[in-house]
């Protein structure tokens, strides 16, 4: 049937990004493991962890303007044979005890460019696999997978108390080489590649397509207003993501223990939220309201997080889980529906590139602000930013907005 989800295209690049996803959270489990191992420092630990971070903010931007133009299914495999060979290397280097830290510097500094890469080719790629009517059910599938990953995080810890960390990476290596052989046999049409233009594809022309898409993005204020005000979002989730587990600690009433508890509850709400979203379908006309309710629910249940009681702390992670799937569901099929095919990589590259600088500003002052005031009054301010912003760059820029938002998709 023409219309039907799963396809064979959908069902391998689906399956691709699942095993990237595992293996990327047991890696990144893992070096960190590796880093304290090695070097007993928690400065060398938080530097490898720029280092990591550095080049997924220069990469999206880079690769955007070539992914326009070159087969996009082409750099996913090609990555997923790289990531294969760079863990195989990883667990050779392991077993006869040649690591170290520059070594793991370098590393990091390999599988950030690789994974900056990845996600742009992989989110630009994917529409081209599914039919406009099925965006929104192919979107609640990739939303669960990211949930579904910090499952590895429990059997990577298992296998350092207990084994070593050696078999992770080669078990990483097998299943990366076995997405990448799949992926190859993908048939969908990159209708984006022109022949004639990848040929004299040089540096210049790379500089016109980069202004291209800057220039693209000033002339579309709805996905201008999308774009800035995800920065926002990044920027104040940072908080709740960089303070919340040291202020279970620091608590003697909590521990790190009950954060696992309360914490699991939003994976859970992520894996229902990504269920509702397949089996139900939202008004093309409400898509737009449904966003702010939940923008507007999450900032407030955010901000009001670490005052709550465990319970209450339990419940709204659990439906914070679940407006974060709708949250991430209409954004990206909403966009990447509406942009056209030979740009989307530029859109997304610039997207993923100011996100991921939002979060690292956030990072950066909320743990700064973190040795100086309380943990929850810092988390409750950015997350008033955030409600302050949505109603400075959203609600201004609504019909725009809903240009994307409510389309019939």
């Amino acid at each position: 049937m023409k219309n039907r989800l799963w396809t064979k295209d959908f069902t391998i690049l689906t399956i691709g990004s699942a095993v990237s996803m595992l293996g990327n959270a047991v890696s990144g489990f893992a070096l960190g493991l590796l880093i304290l191992d090695y070097t007993n420092s928690t400065f060398l630990y938080s530097l490898t962890l720029v280092i990591y971070t550095l080049p997924r903010i220069v990469m999206p931007l880079l690769a955007g303007p070539y992914l326009d133009r070159f087969s996009r299914k082409k750099i996913i495999y090609t990555l997923d044979f790289i990531s294969a060979t760079l863990y195989l290397t990883i667990f050779a280097l392991l077993m006869f005890n040649f690591l170290n830290y520059i070594l793991i510097v370098i590393l990091a500094l390999i599988i950030g460019s690789i994974d900056g890469t990845y996600i742009v080719a992989f989110d630009s790629f994917f529409p081209n696999v599914v039919e406009k009517e099925n965006f929104s059910k192919a979107y609640s599938i990739s939303s669960i997978l990211y949930p579904l990953s910090a499952v590895m995080i429990p059997v990577a810890a298992y296998f350092y108390e207990h084994f070593s960390l050696a078999p992770l990476f080669a078990f990483n290596a097998i299943t990366f080489l076995i997405a990448a052989i799949f992926e190859t046999n993908i048939k969908a049409e990159e209708k984006h590649i022109n022949e004639e233009t990848a040929k004299s594809f040089v540096f210049s022309r790379y500089k016109e397509d980069f202004k291209t898409g800057i220039q693209y993005l000033k002339q579309e204020p709805g996905l201008a207003a999308i774009t800035a005000y995800f920065v926002i979002m990044a920027f104040s989730d940072s908080s709740y993501g960089t303070l919340v587990l040291p202020y279970f600690k620091n608590n003697e009433t909590f521990g790190v223990m009950t954060y696992t508890y309360v914490m699991a509850f939003a994976v859970l709400g992520r894996l229902i939220g990504g269920l509702l979203q397949y089996r139900f379908k939202y008004p093309p006309k409400k898509r737009f309201s449904i966003a702010i309710f939940v923008y507007i629910t999450i900032g407030i249940m955010s901000a009001a997080f670490l005052f709550s009681p465990i319970i209450l702390m339990m419940i709204m992670n659990f439906l914070v889980g679940i407006f974060g799937v709708t949250s991430y569901n209409i954004r990206i099929s909403s966009t990447q529906n509406y942009l056209p095919d030979g740009i989307r990589a530029r859109f997304n590259g610039i997207f993923q590139m100011l996100t991921m600088m939002g979060a690292i500003v956030g990072q950066l002052l909320a743990g700064g602000l973190g040795d100086l005031f309380d943990e929850r009054y810092i988390v409750a301010g950015f997350n008033i930013i955030n409600l302050i912003m949505l109603a400075v760059i959203i609600i201004p820029y609504g019909k725009h907005v809903k240009k994307i938002y409510n389309t019939e998709i």
